[in-house]
């Protein structure tokens, strides 16, 4: 009876208690199995193997053969059945032709070739309207010729190819693309691929970069004057009609009652009544600027339209962070589509910062799972209360009772302006008791509705 044995080598580290030498003692140890036992051993550790290659080579044919190559694989073996079952001369013909095909194609995907690719953009951050430039550079860091290739970059959801030549070891090819921001939004390019191939498009080898690169594209926006930011009047540190017991703004004086802090006595006039007079201030407001944009398609004509509402937004937004002033831009958050109940939230844009507005502004979209205006200003109201000018931003199809609706929602001391863009119409100012109503035919109109606003 034979036996099939397993050999194994262990190391252990053994330390006497007399002394600090540690001595490493290497032990052989012999298994013994019966013949059944090292047989199905043996088919388990087969079946493994071949499993994983079967696995390697069904991931290679994926990657690797194309449509085109799966087809000349079909019109191989369908020839070859012709040929063999049938007899027909023309079937071995075209299993000849196929197989001249593979074999001919093989050599361009064999071997494996180590590229660096880098691309570098000129900016990150661009207007939406303007083009980005960009450098590709391919390097060939291997030791062995390389093949020419595309590499395929994904621009949003375009792509840009870029055909790469014949490279030595060490060689570099280097290329200009040009990327056009359009609109809007916010751009993501990559992750980059390179793609060799033959010149038939049987076979191929692809390898990818998993980097990323982000580009905001910034709406177009105007510059307002700075006396015109607040519209109606300069409400920073302006005195207004609320009378309070401490400010900086004297406005009379009164007889003291119960609870007046003895700092604002006023001691002339105690001892001209002989009665005790404190001093009584206005309330001196320090601006704070509200910009609730409509997220609403149903609101907009066209996209365009939605496009200049949102430039609008970012300009009276953009002059207030360039005053110093205190601004708040609110947008609807967006309800989940298979929400069963209502769903009220709104999202605030940074505004510490012109770049970080900006770059906030490229990643709003109009939708139509939003809350109306008159939800939005009403929330933003209950979470910011201390305002002193809001701004309504939406479009030609919002209709005007609806504004005076959402600027009711505003405290009666907020100034309600409503800016609807409307394309190509005529400039036009029209107030209300609770509101004014702008209507924009294009961006350039509204530094001098603002202006025409402010003089009145």
């Amino acid at each position: 009876m034979s036996f099939s044995t397993e050999s194994r080598l262990t190391r252990t580290a053994a330390r006497t208690s007399t002394s600090t030498r540690t001595s490493t003692v290497t032990r052989h140890e012999r298994t013994r199995r019966g013949p059944v036992s090292g047989a199905v051993f043996g088919l388990r550790r087969g079946m493994i193997a071949l499993t994983r290659a079967g696995r390697a080579t069904v991931t290679w044919l994926r990657e690797t053969v194309t449509t085109a190559g799966m087809l000349v694989a079909v019109a191989l073996v369908l020839g070859a059945l012709a040929g063999l079952l049938m007899g027909w001369i023309e079937g071995w013909a075209v299993a000849t032709i196929a197989l001249v095909l593979l074999l001919a194609c093989v050599p361009f995907v064999l071997g494996a070739h180590d590229y660096r690719i880098d691309l570098s953009l000129g900016r990150d951050r661009v207007v939406a309207g303007t083009d980005i430039d960009a450098v590709l550079d391919v390097r060939n860091s291997g030791t062995r010729l390389a093949l020419p290739g595309v590499v395929d970059v994904p621009v949003g959801e375009g792509l840009v190819e870029a055909h790469v030549p014949l490279l030595r070891a060490g060689a570099h090819h280097r290329e200009q693309l040009t990327i056009a921001a359009r609109r809007r939004g916010v751009i993501d390019v990559g992750p980059m691929t390179i793609t060799r191939g033959d010149p038939i498009g049987i076979l191929r080898r692809e390898m990818r970069w998993p980097d990323v690169q982000r580009i905001h594209v910034h709406p177009v926006t105007t510059r307002l004057p700075s006396t015109s930011a607040g519209l109606i009047r300069d409400l920073e540190g302006t005195p207004s009609t609320t009378l309070v017991d401490a400010d900086l703004s004297f406005h009379a004086v009164r007889e003291y009652v119960v609870g007046d802090s003895q700092r604002h006595v006023h001691w002339k006039s105690t001892a001209k009544t002989g009665r005790l007079m404190v001093r009584q201030y206005e309330e001196s407001r320090h601006a704070r600027i509200a910009v609730i944009l409509d997220l609403d398609v149903e609101s907009y004509e066209s996209d365009d339209e939605f496009e200049n509402t949102v430039s609008a937004a970012a300009s009276l937004a953009l002059q207030g962070v360039r005053d110093g002033r205190d601004v708040l831009f609110s947008v609807s958050d967006e309800i989940p589509e298979h929400s069963r109940s209502e769903v009220l939230a709104i999202r605030t844009l940074p505004t510490i910062t012109s770049k970080a507005l900006l770059d906030a502004t490229s990643t709003i979209d109009a939708s139509e799972r939003t809350m109306r205006l008159e939800a939005v200003t009403a929330l933003t109201v209950q979470s910011y209360p201390d305002l002193s000018i809001g701004f309504l931003l939406t479009g030609s199809r919002m209709p005007l009772e609806r504004l005076r609706h959402a600027a009711v929602k505003l405290p009666a001391a907020v100034e309600a302006v409503a800016v609807r863009s409307e394309m190509g119409a005529q400039p036009t100012l029209r107030t209300a008791r609770e509101l004014a109503v702008m209507t924009l035919g294009a961006l350039g109109d509204l530094p001098q509705m603002l202006a025409r606003g402010a003089l009145r």
